[in-house]
């Protein structure tokens, strides 16, 4: 359902009632609108803070680019897969498959100790990026493939059917985040974004060098992401292979999605820099993956093509208070009690990721009805967290 508003002139569309949206979030939406370069903003009902731009909005430019409408972890996004298994072909007891997971994909600030093999695509562009990253090379190498923390997981889910399905949600490490931190502190120096309103929505315009080197480095960042998610994909599939290895388990990807990042697009007539900070493409039919929170599953679904949101859907169910808060609110026996029946880590370390700091995953699918369809509700029942 949407809620037309304005916002300082700006065409702006939002799947979310004012009153669900924190005060700073909407203060960030008008900061947004206003800058002379905005086409028209659509805001997901999974909206919240961000730095610079709110998570969960789609912002359309004319010949401009705002590096935080991004955000800092480029290409973060999802892939679900389907498998043969069915739950009755699972153990009792998930902790072991669970353990060689953790094992087998490092997880939080630890990369591989060696580098996984990507082939030369990648890597044969590195010493092209403008980010000084060089640097830091072998960390970058050896965190591809790797989980990271926050809000990036790997899961199994069943679906109504009881199939098991893999899942898994992470971006471009410390690279993207090098990556953007160095393009906006150029962005923010540039004479156009002295006089706006926050410059960390500082932009970067079509034609000057500085666009350039930030589309070039944001492509490959991109990439980056998209190869890690691939080869955790396949370290993930070959940890279930071997613990049922009396099984000629296979494998089917159904969903592979970005959901922070750019592309140029054609949108009420017009050739445009679109920016998706937690929001997915959602043409229609195309296949996207909307996670709740740590162990509450996810929705497959497919896209309606609806040009309203400029042809987007949420990215998941959106933060409803920050990190700090929810380990200030929460104990580990809050999480235990709200992840039972999820294998899945229960400590201090992950209570910033408990399920009540989340929003109600149903809730958000259902107002946006006329963006997507859904495909299947997946329901976690192991969780492996950073």
């Amino acid at each position: 359902m949407t809620f037309p508003v304005t916002l300082s002139g700006t065409s702006t569309l939002m799947w979310a009632r004012e009153s669900e949206i924190e005060q700073e979030a909407l203060a960030q939406l008008r900061n947004i609108s206003a800058l002379p370069w905005v086409h028209g903003v659509r805001v997901m009902p999974d909206v919240h803070l961000g730095k610079g731009a709110t998570v969960g909005s789609v912002i359309a430019m004319k010949d401009a680019v705002s590096p935080n409408a991004v955000g800092v972890d480029i290409g973060c996004g999802m892939i679900g897969v389907l498998t043969s298994l069915t739950a009755s072909d699972l153990p009792d007891d998930l902790s072991g498959l669970r353990h060689d997971i953790e094992r087998a994909i490092p997880t939080g600030w630890y990369g591989h100790k060696s580098a996984l093999d990507a082939g030369d695509s990648l890597w044969s562009t590195f010493d092209s990026l403008h980010a000084p990253v060089s640097k830091n090379e072998q960390r970058i190498r050896t965190q591809l493939g790797t989980l990271g923390g926050g809000n990036h997981f790997i899961e199994l889910c069943l679906d109504d059917q009881d199939r098991v399905w893999l899942q898994l949600h992470s971006g471009s490490r410390a690279v993207g985040k090098m990556i953007a931190d160095w393009h906006v502190s150029e962005a923010k120096g540039l004479e156009h974004n002295l006089s706006l309103p926050d410059r960390d929505l500082a932009v970067f315009l079509s034609g000057t060098a500085q666009m350039d080197a930030y589309m070039h480095d944001l492509t490959w960042a991109q990439a980056y992401a998209a190869e890690s998610r691939a080869q955790m994909m396949r370290i993930l599939q070959s940890v279930v292979t071997r613990h049922f290895s009396e099984l000629d388990v296979r494998y089917e990807q159904v969903a592979n999605v970005h959901h922070n990042y750019v592309q140029r697009e054609h949108i009420d007539g017009e050739d445009l820099i679109v920016t998706r900070k937690g929001a997915i493409r959602a043409t229609q039919g195309l296949y996207g993956l909307i996670p709740g929170s740590m162990g509450t599953g996810s929705y497959i679904v497919k896209g309606l093509g609806n040009p309203k949101s400029y042809f987007s859907a949420s990215h998941g169910a959106g933060r409803t208070m920050s990190r700090t808060k929810a380990k200030k609110m929460f104990t580990a026996e809050d999480l235990i009690a709200q992840t039972a029946g999820v294998e899945c880590r229960k400590d201090e370390g992950v209570v910033d990721e408990i399920p009540a700091a989340y929003k109600n995953l149903d809730d958000v699918i259902a107002a946006q009805s006329d963006l997507i369809e859904v495909v299947v509700r997946l329901r976690t029942i192991l969780c492996v967290k950073g």
